[in-house]
């Protein structure tokens, strides 16, 4: 990290396609791409074999790029049990390689990402793509839309954390200032209720 900004690695776990981006922050919160791509597994390989190519390409965008902190989607419940079984498992061996590499590691809700880089939690995948895009000042959205969510993802852990260079008292955009809004109306809701 130099004194100017944060780079975060965000990864959108997942077994078939597991999404990596990278970006460095600015201290005014300006975002630039860095690095974004998806590592593939075949759904007919064995589950061991799979997770080993999630971790070689984790592994190598770690050293490659020198993150200063890394980000991974927080598994959420789904219909498809298999399905959350091996995003568990992928989001596993993010956060342990994090671990290993002495980096700050932190996971984010779905929601929460979506809410920091488009304003609204429950956007589509389109908007995502479409905001990450403008955001990064990229001329076509990043395909496919796990690419898109690790750049969301990376940008999110950025904003929320802040960088290395700024202050409690620093500006929000305006897609966290509605996130920071709706989650104190959450709480006051929470406290009245108790």
């Amino acid at each position: 990290m130099t004194s100017t900004s944060l780079r975060v690695l965000g990864i959108d776990p997942g077994l078939t396609r597991c999404g990596i981006g990278i970006v460095d922050v600015d201290r005014a919160r300006r975002g630039t791409l860095v690095h974004v791509g998806v590592i593939r597994s075949s759904p007919d390989a064995p589950i061991g074999e799979r997770l080993a190519l999630v971790a070689a390409g984790i592994r190598e965008a770690l050293e490659v790029h020198r993150p200063d902190a890394v980000a991974v989607e927080r598994v959420f419940a789904q219909q498809n049990s298999h399905t959350v079984m091996g995003t568990a498992q992928a989001s596993g061996v993010a956060l342990l390689l994090a671990a290993e590499a002495g980096l700050p590691a932190a996971t984010h809700t779905p929601s929460e990402v979506k809410a920091a880089v488009t304003g609204y939690g429950s956007a589509d995948k389109k908007q995502v793509q479409a905001m990450i895009a403008r955001i990064l000042r990229l001329d076509t959205p990043p395909q496919p839309a796990d690419a898109a969510d690790a750049l969301a993802i990376a940008l999110c852990h950025a904003w929320r954390r802040g960088t290395a260079t700024s202050s409690p008292g620093d500006a929000l955009t305006p897609a966290q200032r509605a996130w920071a809004d709706a989650e104190r109306v959450a709480r006051t809701y929470v406290r009245s209720r108790v």
